[in-house]
C-alpha cells in the first residue's frame, strides 16, 4: 500500500486568542494524603462501644460460669419411675420447718410478713394460712386499712379475732400484718434485699405453707402446682364448663384419697376449699368434695375463714 508522511510531529494549532489562559492542572497538582495519625472520631467511638460490650460480655460469662458450678444439673436419662417407687416405700418423716434454715438468719429481728390485699377479694385462703402458722410459732398479728380504701367491712377488720400482743416484739419468732388496700391481686411482702414481692393468692399461700410444711418430693410439690394453678384460675376465675371439669376432677381425686395429694393436708386443700366457697354458690357438690370440704371444716384453722363465708 502507499505511505502516509507523518504530520504529527509537523502540526502547528494555534491557540484563540479570545479566552484567557489556565494552568495546566495535571502538572502542579499533588496528592493530597490524610496523615496517618489522625483517625475518623466516629470509628473512635465505634471502638470504644466495642470495647465496653466486650468488656461486660466477658463479665457475664465469668459470672453464668459462677452460678454453673453451684447448680448441680440432674442426669437427664435419669428413670423418674425409680424416684417414685422408693418414695412411695419411705414412709413420711415429721420434720419440723426452721425459719433459719427457710428465711435465712434474723441476727435478733422480727421476720415481718406484710400483705396487701383488696377487701373486694378477700383471700381467705391466707386466714387460713395464718391459722396454721399459729399453732407453730408465736405469731404477732396486726391488721391495717390503706388510705386507698375507705370502707371496710367490720369483720374484715377483726378477721383475725381478738389479738392481745401482750408480750415485746423480740418474743415473737413471725409477724403478719395484713394491710387492706386497693390493689389488683394479693401482695406480699418480705425482705426488700433478698425477694421481690410476691403476687397473688396462690403464690403466697405456697410461700406461708413452705414455712410449715416438711421437705416434699418433686413429684409430689409438682402435684400440689397442679392443683393449686388449677383451683385458682380454672375453679375460681374460669368458666362455668371450666368450674364443673374441675369440680369432677376434683371428685375423681377425692375418691382414691382423703387428700388432694396424698393422705395429707396440703396447701392445695386450703386454696382448694377456699375457692370452691367462693364459686360454687347453691350448686351441689359431688359426694366426695362433700366429704373432703366437712373434712377442713373440722380443723381449727378453717374455722375463721368459715365464719367470713358464711
Amino acid at each position: 500500500m502507499y505511505q502516509v508522511k507523518p504530520y504529527c510531529g509537523e502540526l502547528q494549532v494555534e491557540l484563540p486568542t479570545c479566552m484567557y489562559r489556565l494552568p495546566n492542572l495535571h502538572q502542579t497538582m499533588e496528592p493530597q494524603h490524610q496523615p496517618p495519625d489522625v483517625a475518623d472520631p466516629s470509628l473512635q467511638a465505634l471502638e470504644v462501644r466495642q470495647e465496653e460490650i466486650l468488656k461486660r460480655l466477658y463479665e457475664l460469662k465469668a459470672a453464668v460460669d459462677g452460678l454453673s458450678k453451684m447448680i448441680h444439673t440432674p442426669d437427664a436419662d435419669l428413670d423418674i419411675t425409680s424416684i417414685i417407687k422408693v418414695e412411695e416405700q419411705a414412709p413420711p418423716q415429721a420434720v419440723v420447718a426452721d425459719l433459719d434454715a427457710l428465711l435465712g438468719k434474723d441476727y435478733g429481728a422480727l421476720r415481718d410478713i406484710v400483705i396487701n390485699a383488696n377487701p373486694s377479694l378477700p383471700p381467705f385462703s391466707l386466714l387460713v394460712l395464718h391459722g396454721l402458722l399459729c399453732q407453730r410459732y408465736k405469731v404477732l398479728t396486726a391488721v391495717h386499712t390503706h388510705s386507698s380504701v375507705k370502707n371496710v367491712p367490720e369483720e374484715l377488720l377483726k378477721c383475725f379475732g381478738e389479738q392481745l400482743n401482750n408480750r415485746s416484739r423480740q418474743e415473737y419468732q413471725l409477724g403478719f400484718t395484713l394491710i387492706w388496700k386497693d390493689v389488683p391481686k394479693p401482695q406480699m411482702k418480705f425482705s426488700i434485699q433478698n425477694m421481690c414481692p410476691v403476687e397473688g393468692e396462690g403464690n403466697i399461700a405456697r410461700f406461708l405453707f413452705s414455712l410449715l410444711a416438711p421437705e416434699s418430693s418433686a413429684v409430689t410439690l409438682t402435684q400440689i402446682d397442679s392443683w393449686v394453678d388449677t383451683v385458682i384460675f380454672q375453679l375460681k376465675e374460669g368458666s362455668n364448663k371450666e368450674k364443673a371439669a374441675v369440680l369432677r376432677a376434683m371428685n375423681s381425686t377425692l375418691g382414691k384419697s382423703p387428700w388432694l395429694v396424698g393422705n395429707e393436708l396440703t396447701v392445695a386443700d386450703i386454696v382448694g376449699w377456699c375457692a370452691v366457697h367462693q364459686t360454687n354458690g347453691s350448686t351441689a357438690l359431688p359426694a366426695n368434695v362433700q366429704k373432703w370440704m366437712k373434712s377442713c371444716e373440722n380443723l381449727a384453722p378453717f374455722n375463721k375463714a368459715a365464719k367470713l363465708l358464711k
